[in-house]
């Protein structure tokens, strides 16, 4: 069946109230020119961001800014919201076809994408670590943010998949043996799969040159500031959505010079930015998913029927709570 065949029906995952989402059919016009049709494979949740979005917790101010490219519907509710889905191309452009492509698509089972939103997926990358893409492009960007230097003394607050695939990147870098944080002893076994060492909040290093915060929380962030040495730089890669976060930013703050920094996967970070567009940023993401080690981070697995029911305990908090839950469709 192509689109032309009339009536071609798909699903689609849509949060319709706080803690609620149901599956709701559309029917997909042919492709355009310039369009793909994508059969979804596999998609995962980004459990942040898509928690937040669940709760119907994103800030009035930050409608616009946290629009997904190709979401549906409005904040808060009803909305289609998602980016982390791979397939095949059915119908599109020559290159494109029969390919296998990432695309940063809400969860569906078959979709229209622009062509050049469809990122061919390398052969080396399966299809169920392939959707941490959109993830390790975060993870990518907080580095270029970061900056690390060999040798550095690097920490790693909150483990779940943005901090675990950042994790992963700086213990590839020389000299740097990071060390990942969380209030969750279950995390240890994944942070020393992805070549990094486990401590509990209690046993974080101090004297910190380099801080990645991936926790969402001011716990986390608070912890931060006190392990960062002299003038160490704070990379600030949670997003809190309508959460207010107090530090204390007198005591010894300013004494050790401490750089706070904002990281944000919307923009290309300032030492890639002109260089690198975010089609070969998310290009290079899923390159750096060739690492068969990552795949600790792919679990569990709920199949798409079963998505709207399962979806409260997905993304839920907590000890034992998912790094990165992999929907598949088949």
């Amino acid at each position: 069946m192509t689109a032309a065949d009339e009536g071609l029906r798909a699903r689609a995952l849509w949060l319709v109230a706080p803690g609620r989402a149901e599956l709701r059919e559309e029917v997909l016009p042919p492709p355009a020119p310039g369009e793909v049709l994508v059969r979804c494979r596999a998609s995962a949740l980004s459990r942040g961001t898509e928690r937040l979005v669940f709760e119907g917790r994103v800030p009035p101010s930050q409608h616009a800014a946290m629009r997904a490219p190709l979401m549906a519907g409005d904040f808060p509710f009803p909305v289609k919201y998602g980016y982390c889905a791979m397939g095949v191309a059915e119908e599109g452009p020559p290159a494109l076809r029969g390919r296998r492509v990432f695309v940063l698509h809400p969860h569906q089972d078959r979709f229209l994408a622009p062509a050049a939103m469809c990122i061919p997926v390398p052969d080396a990358v399966p299809d169920h670590r392939a959707v941490l893409a959109a993830n390790m492009e975060t993870a990518l960007n907080i580095l270029w943010d970061a900056r690390p230097l060999p040798g550095e003394r690097v920490l790693v607050i909150g483990a779940g998949a943005v901090g675990l695939l950042a994790a992963a990147l700086l213990a590839r870098m020389p000299g740097i043996a990071p060390v990942v944080v969380d209030l969750d002893p279950g995390r240890a076994a994944l942070a020393t799969a992805i070549g990094a060492r486990f401590a509990p909040p209690e046993d974080a290093p101090g004297e910190q040159e380099l801080i990645i915060h991936a926790s969402a929380s001011a716990a986390g962030l608070q912890l931060a500031l006190d392990r960062a040495g002299f003038e160490a730089r704070i990379v600030e890669a949670s997003w809190h959505g309508d959460r207010a976060v107090s530090l204390p930013l007198g005591e010894a703050f300013h004494a050790r010079r401490l750089a706070l920094l904002s990281s944000q996967v919307g923009a290309v970070a300032p030492a890639m930015r002109g260089r690198r567009s975010h089609a070969e940023r998310l290009a290079l993401a899923l390159a750096l998913l060739g690492d068969p080690r990552l795949d600790a981070l792919c679990a569990p697995v709920a199949r798409f029927a079963e998505l709207p029911q399962r979806l409260p305990g997905l993304l839920a908090r907590g000890a034992g709570a998912p790094p990165c839950p992999v929907i598949t469709y088949s």
